[in-house]
């Protein structure tokens, strides 16, 4: 599979970036941001870090945007119990499906 354009947005900033699958581009940069908190010594600059770290994100391709919700935690206690500043990713196109999937049953 071919790498395309996407453009990542935070709310705050756009960042076009290449991948190819749109969780995977925001994997990635989330990543990038938690290693940056991880690699951090200054507690200040870990705290000014940590309150900036994104909620939502949108991963906007040429056709489809995905958005997501990130929940982040200081100490894992999910999936990857005891790294520090772990995140978890929930697509908010597949919440709005189960979502209405579930109001179909409920009728």
């Amino acid at each position: 599979m071919a790498k395309r354009q996407f453009t990542i947005d935070t709310g705050k900033e756009k960042i076009p970036v290449e991948g190819q699958v749109h969780r995977n581009v925001a994997v990635k940069y989330l990543m990038k941001r938690r290693r940056s908190l991880l690699m951090t010594k200054n507690s200040e600059k870990v705290e000014r870090l940590w309150e900036d770290l994104p909620k939502n994100i949108k991963i906007i391709g040429k056709q489809v945007t995905r958005e997501y919700i990130i929940k982040w935690e200081r100490l894992g206690t999910e999936e990857f119990e005891g790294s520090r500043f772990a995140f978890s990713l929930q697509d908010l196109d597949e919440k709005a499906m189960n979502d209405s999937s579930s109001n179909f049953s409920n009728s």
